[in-house]
């Protein structure tokens, strides 16, 4: 196999990256697991004979129909399963003492076999390599902090997932927003903030984080066209991305009458795009699993993977080893039964689309009979994801202000400034929800806030913050209860007539 040409990135890495030392014991740890022939003296762990545990099992969904969701939804306790257990034979019996012990960073080779493999099934990346983690959050966390510092400035989608930034925040980052549209990122604006950038300000941005699948809180998708434009300006302006996914295999095709099963072909990741070795990709199995389950992987460059997995040697540890009993036993054939296999993930997690998508379909109809006919709303149809991504046409509210930009200085006692009362509105729209009877996701909790010194978008995002946020991840009935409260609600917040 050819050796990987990545570039040396290291200058991207925090300080605090730089300054941390390995973990000498699990050094020691991983020497010992490396050769199996060593007689041991210098483990601190207890022995496997003391642990109280001798087997576990877990009853799964069959994956043998072609839509394992529906039957496992539809037939209830009389579906189909399979049981996975860890007293069958001496290889399950030596993966469960070796998920009881103390690991090293990286996570349980059975374990990191198990998602290389998904990541060769989907995407193309033979050098980089895969890192356990404890679900998207612990990830996204770690990578913030391994690259960032004290007066260091990221690049994320304008509208994002709020608690991510906030993370970084308390390190010091300070993040720049990038313009988006129903596209997601635009190309366009990320290439004029790196290009015009003010060295005055500090160091020009070199890390960008970004969703782009279903992205959250809007629901877009990148196109190939643009993820290979960003990827080119990443190349040129010397940036990491950081590519948080944790909706790739929740991708669908337009809404449909047939409701056939989707067969879509699940986009190509930055990661399959990285030649260069400057993506760091995180995937998690909450979305298509369970969250509880925290378990998730980052796929990087071996030089990002060595300080993540010290990172983790001094931190939280690698991940819970019943997890990572779970996907080893699951998705790879484990002695006389086999667990689902990678034919088996991938008929469910095609049929996990196929019932979002339903769920999507539905969110829409509801959405376009009781809101969207109101005359004040308008939605936008998600290509993947949980949300759809709904726009409050406060421009025909009867109380709507827009002043001048001049008007908007001189009551913010110059500089830049809200130029609408925007804000105040959409404020009022969901308190009115809640005593409605229905909570939704107002867009001013994803809003990363500019620096409006050197912001010179025609208009800021506090004007642009008329959207709420929809989710199709509850129940159909769910659904069919709170849609009709928000129609009412907004017909009676635009017309301050309550609904007959």
């Amino acid at each position: 196999m050819a050796t990987p040409s990545f570039i040396d990135l290291t200058h991207h890495l925090s300080p605090e990256t730089l300054a941390r030392k390995g973990n000498p014991l699990k050094d020691i740890i991983r020497l010992t697991l490396n050769n199996p022939h060593l007689v041991s003296l210098a483990n601190g762990d207890p022995h496997h004979t003391l642990y109280p545990i001798r087997r576990i099992d877990y009853e799964v969904a069959s994956t043998a129909s072609e839509d394992p969701v529906g039957e496992w939804r539809s037939l209830g306790s009389a579906a189909p399963t399979q049981l996975l257990g860890t007293s069958q034979d001496e290889g399950t019996q030596r993966l469960l003492n070796a998920a009881l012990q103390y690991g090293h960073g990286a996570g349980l080779d059975d374990a990191l076999r198990t998602v290389s493999a998904i990541n060769s099934a989907y995407h193309t990346a033979p050098h980089h390599v895969v890192t356990m983690t404890l679900g998207n959050a612990d990830a996204i966390t770690k990578c913030l902090r391994m690259l960032g510092g004290p007066g260091d400035f990221f690049l994320a989608d304008e509208f994002t997932f709020a608690p991510m930034p906030i993370a970084a925040e308390a390190h010091g980052v300070t993040w720049v927003p990038v313009r988006i549209d129903a596209g997601g990122l635009i190309p366009e604006e990320l290439e004029r903030i790196l290009a015009n950038w003010d060295p005055a300000r500090g160091r020009r941005p070199h890390v960008l984080y970004t969703v782009p699948c279903g992205q959250n809180p809007t629901g877009s998708t990148l196109s190939l066209e643009r993820r290979k434009q960003i990827y080119a300006i990443a190349q040129r302006y010397d940036v990491i991305i950081i590519e948080d996914d944790p909706y790739y295999f929740l991708q669908y095709d337009a809404p449909q009458s047939t409701g056939a099963p989707t067969h879509k072909t699940f986009a190509t990741s930055f990661l399959s795009m990285d030649v260069d070795g400057r993506v760091i990709r995180i995937d998690s199995f909450s979305k298509i699993m369970a969250p509880g389950m925290r378990l998730g992987w980052i796929t990087s460059s071996p030089a990002f993977h060595a300080h993540l997995v010290k990172f983790i040697d001094l931190s939280t540890q690698n991940p819970h080893g019943f997890g990572q009993i779970l996907i080893t036993q699951l998705l790879a054939p484990s002695g006389g039964a086999p667990g689902w296999g990678l034919g088996g993930f991938d008929r469910w997690v095609r049929s996990l689309c196929a019932d979002y998508e339903r769920r999507r379909d539905l969110l829409v109809r509801l959405l376009a009979r009781d809101v969207v006919a109101t005359g004040w709303a308008t939605a936008e149809v998600p290509e993947a994801g949980m949300f759809v991504w709904v726009r409050v046409a406060l421009e025909r509210h009867p109380r709507f202000v827009c002043a001048t930009d001049a008007e908007a200085a001189a009551r913010e006692g110059g500089g830049r400034a809200a130029r609408t009362n925007t804000a105040a509105l959409m404020e009022e729209l969901f308190d009115a929800c809640v005593r409605g009877g229905v909570v939704v996701c107002p867009a001013s909790v994803f809003v990363l806030t500019s620096d409006t010194r050197y912001d010179d978008l025609p208009l800021p995002i506090e004007d642009r913050s008329n959207y709420i946020r929809t989710t199709f991840a509850g129940s159909e009935e769910t659904m069919e209860a709170g849609v009709p409260i928000l129609g009412r609600v907004l017909n009676e917040f635009f017309t301050g007539t309550p609904a007959v």
